[in-house]
């Protein structure tokens, strides 16, 4: 599994399926600032806030804005309704469950996430405004108990309002255990007693 993160909640995963490429692309909204890439050609499109201000997509994409669940080539995917009105996505593939907490605005009652199981990869929008505070992402990764927490949605050239990633990182007390634009992730390399922190730093 390759996973890249663009800015905001937008995040890419690239995984094979019979020796096909397959990159499920989630929340790609335009910025109003900052590099982003002007088009994608995913295979599969994730919306948690609806596909307003959404990226120009070619190649025809499986798209889900939308409550439900669908396979795509060997990808399991599970939209999640919260109260504040968006979806979080569930992702099972290469036997790791994934879960990408969208455009998150307040913390929810954990009741409300119990169906999203074992997390191995949670990842988590810090950087408050228009997305959950440093203090309630940190509070909710410890509660979720996922092997990786990637944070998302903290300041960059795309967001320069949004809190920097270093008061989550206060917040959450953790080290990096990884810091890179790209990381490589199979089901052998999770960790297997307690919650690492991964940083995947912003890639165009």
């Amino acid at each position: 599994m390759h996973i890249s993160w663009l800015g905001g909640s937008c995040v890419k995963l690239q995984t094979k399926h019979n020796d096909e490429d397959i990159t499920v692309l989630i929340d790609a909204y335009k910025p109003k600032k900052g590099d982003f890439p002007r088009s994608f050609s995913p295979t599969v499109a994730l919306f948690s806030a609806g596909q307003t201000d959404a990226a120009t997509l070619s190649q025809n994409p499986f798209i889900l804005d939308t409550l439900g669940e669908c396979e795509i080539k060997s990808v399991m995917i599970t939209a999640v309704p919260v109260k504040s009105g968006t979806i979080i996505f569930k992702i099972n593939a290469e036997q790791l469950n994934i879960v990408h907490l969208g455009a998150l605005t307040k913390k929810p009652d954990i009741a409300e996430l119990e169906k999203l199981g074992s997390i191995d990869i949670l990842f988590i929008p810090v950087g408050g405004k228009q997305f959950l505070n440093a203090e309630d992402a940190a509070s909710l990764a410890t509660a979720l108990e996922p092997r990786i927490v990637v944070p998302i949605a903290y300041q960059t050239d795309t967001d320069p309002a949004l809190a920097p990633l270093s008061e989550f990182v206060k917040e959450l007390g953790l080290k990096p255990e990884i810091t890179d634009k790209k990381i490589i992730l199979k089901k052998k390399d999770l960790p297997q007693e307690e919650t690492k922190l991964y940083v995947v730093e912003k890639n165009t």
